[in-house]
Parts: structure tokens; sequence; C-alpha cells
């Protein structure tokens, strides 16, 4: 990964990311600004609803991880790319990998949130093993 691609990808990571305690569960969310949050909450309000969740694993074995979430909604036509930086947010994963949900929220209403219940839990204990990997893969530090 050259510097300029590092660089690109930092700029490009999702700001608004956290882990939430929701009834004693360390739950991973993502926040949306307001607009896009209601858009997209409105385009599968009603509908039974699916959300299948990829995670794409980005590095450049000096320690750099990027991760790409891909989550594509069964109802609504809504693909969401959000590009996570590992190394800042491993506590995401962390808890993505443990309790296998994950939560979208609003940023201007954080009352208003969206839960989902990761499909295929192997897949995010692979990708959490893969990221702590990747991070121990730091040889800048040498």
């Amino acid at each position: 990964m050259s510097n300029n691609e590092l660089k690109e990808l930092l700029k490009n990571s999702h700001k608004d990311l956290s882990v939430e305690d929701f009834e004693g569960k360390q739950v991973p969310c993502i926040g949306f600004e307001g607009q896009k949050f209601d858009d997209m909450l409105n385009k599968v309000a009603g509908k039974p609803l699916s959300v299948d969740t990829n995670l794409n694993i980005l590095q450049d074995g000096l320690g750099h991880v990027f991760v790409e979430l891909l989550l594509t909604f069964s109802h609504g036509g809504i693909n969401e790319k959000i590009l996570v930086n590992a190394n800042e947010h491993l506590e995401f994963f962390e808890s993505l990998a443990k309790n296998t949900m994950l939560a979208i929220a609003s940023v201007n209403h954080p009352e208003k949130i969206f839960m989902i219940q990761l499909p295929k839990p192997e897949k995010t204990y692979e990708a959490l093993e893969i990221i702590k990997n990747g991070l121990a893969n730091d040889h800048s530090k040498s």
C-alpha cells in the first residue's frame, strides 16, 4: 500500500463508529447523518428484511488494516459500503464477533436505532482473526 493509498483510506474511513451497551451486550454501532439514516429507514420500514453483511479486509503487511463493511438490504435497494480503520476500531470488530449484532443509528437522533443480527457468525470470528493478525504484522516498529 503506497503512502497515497494509505492517506486515501484514512480520509475515506467512516468516523461515526462506537460500541454501545444494549441490555448488557456490547454492540458495535455505525452512525449515519440524520437524513441518510431516515432515507434508509423509510425504504425498509414495515417490510420483512434481511441484510447481507460482507467484510472485505485490506491490509499492507505493515500493520495497517482496513475493513470494508458491505451491507446489502433485501428491500429498498440499499447497498452501503462503510470503510473502517481497524487500527482505531479493534473493539468494534471484537464486539461484532462476540455478539454477531450490528446497530445502525442516527448521529443526530441517537434514540433512532436499527439492529441487524448477522446471519453467519463464523464469518465474523474469521474476520476478527485476520484483522488481529494484520495488526500484529506491524514491521515498521522493528
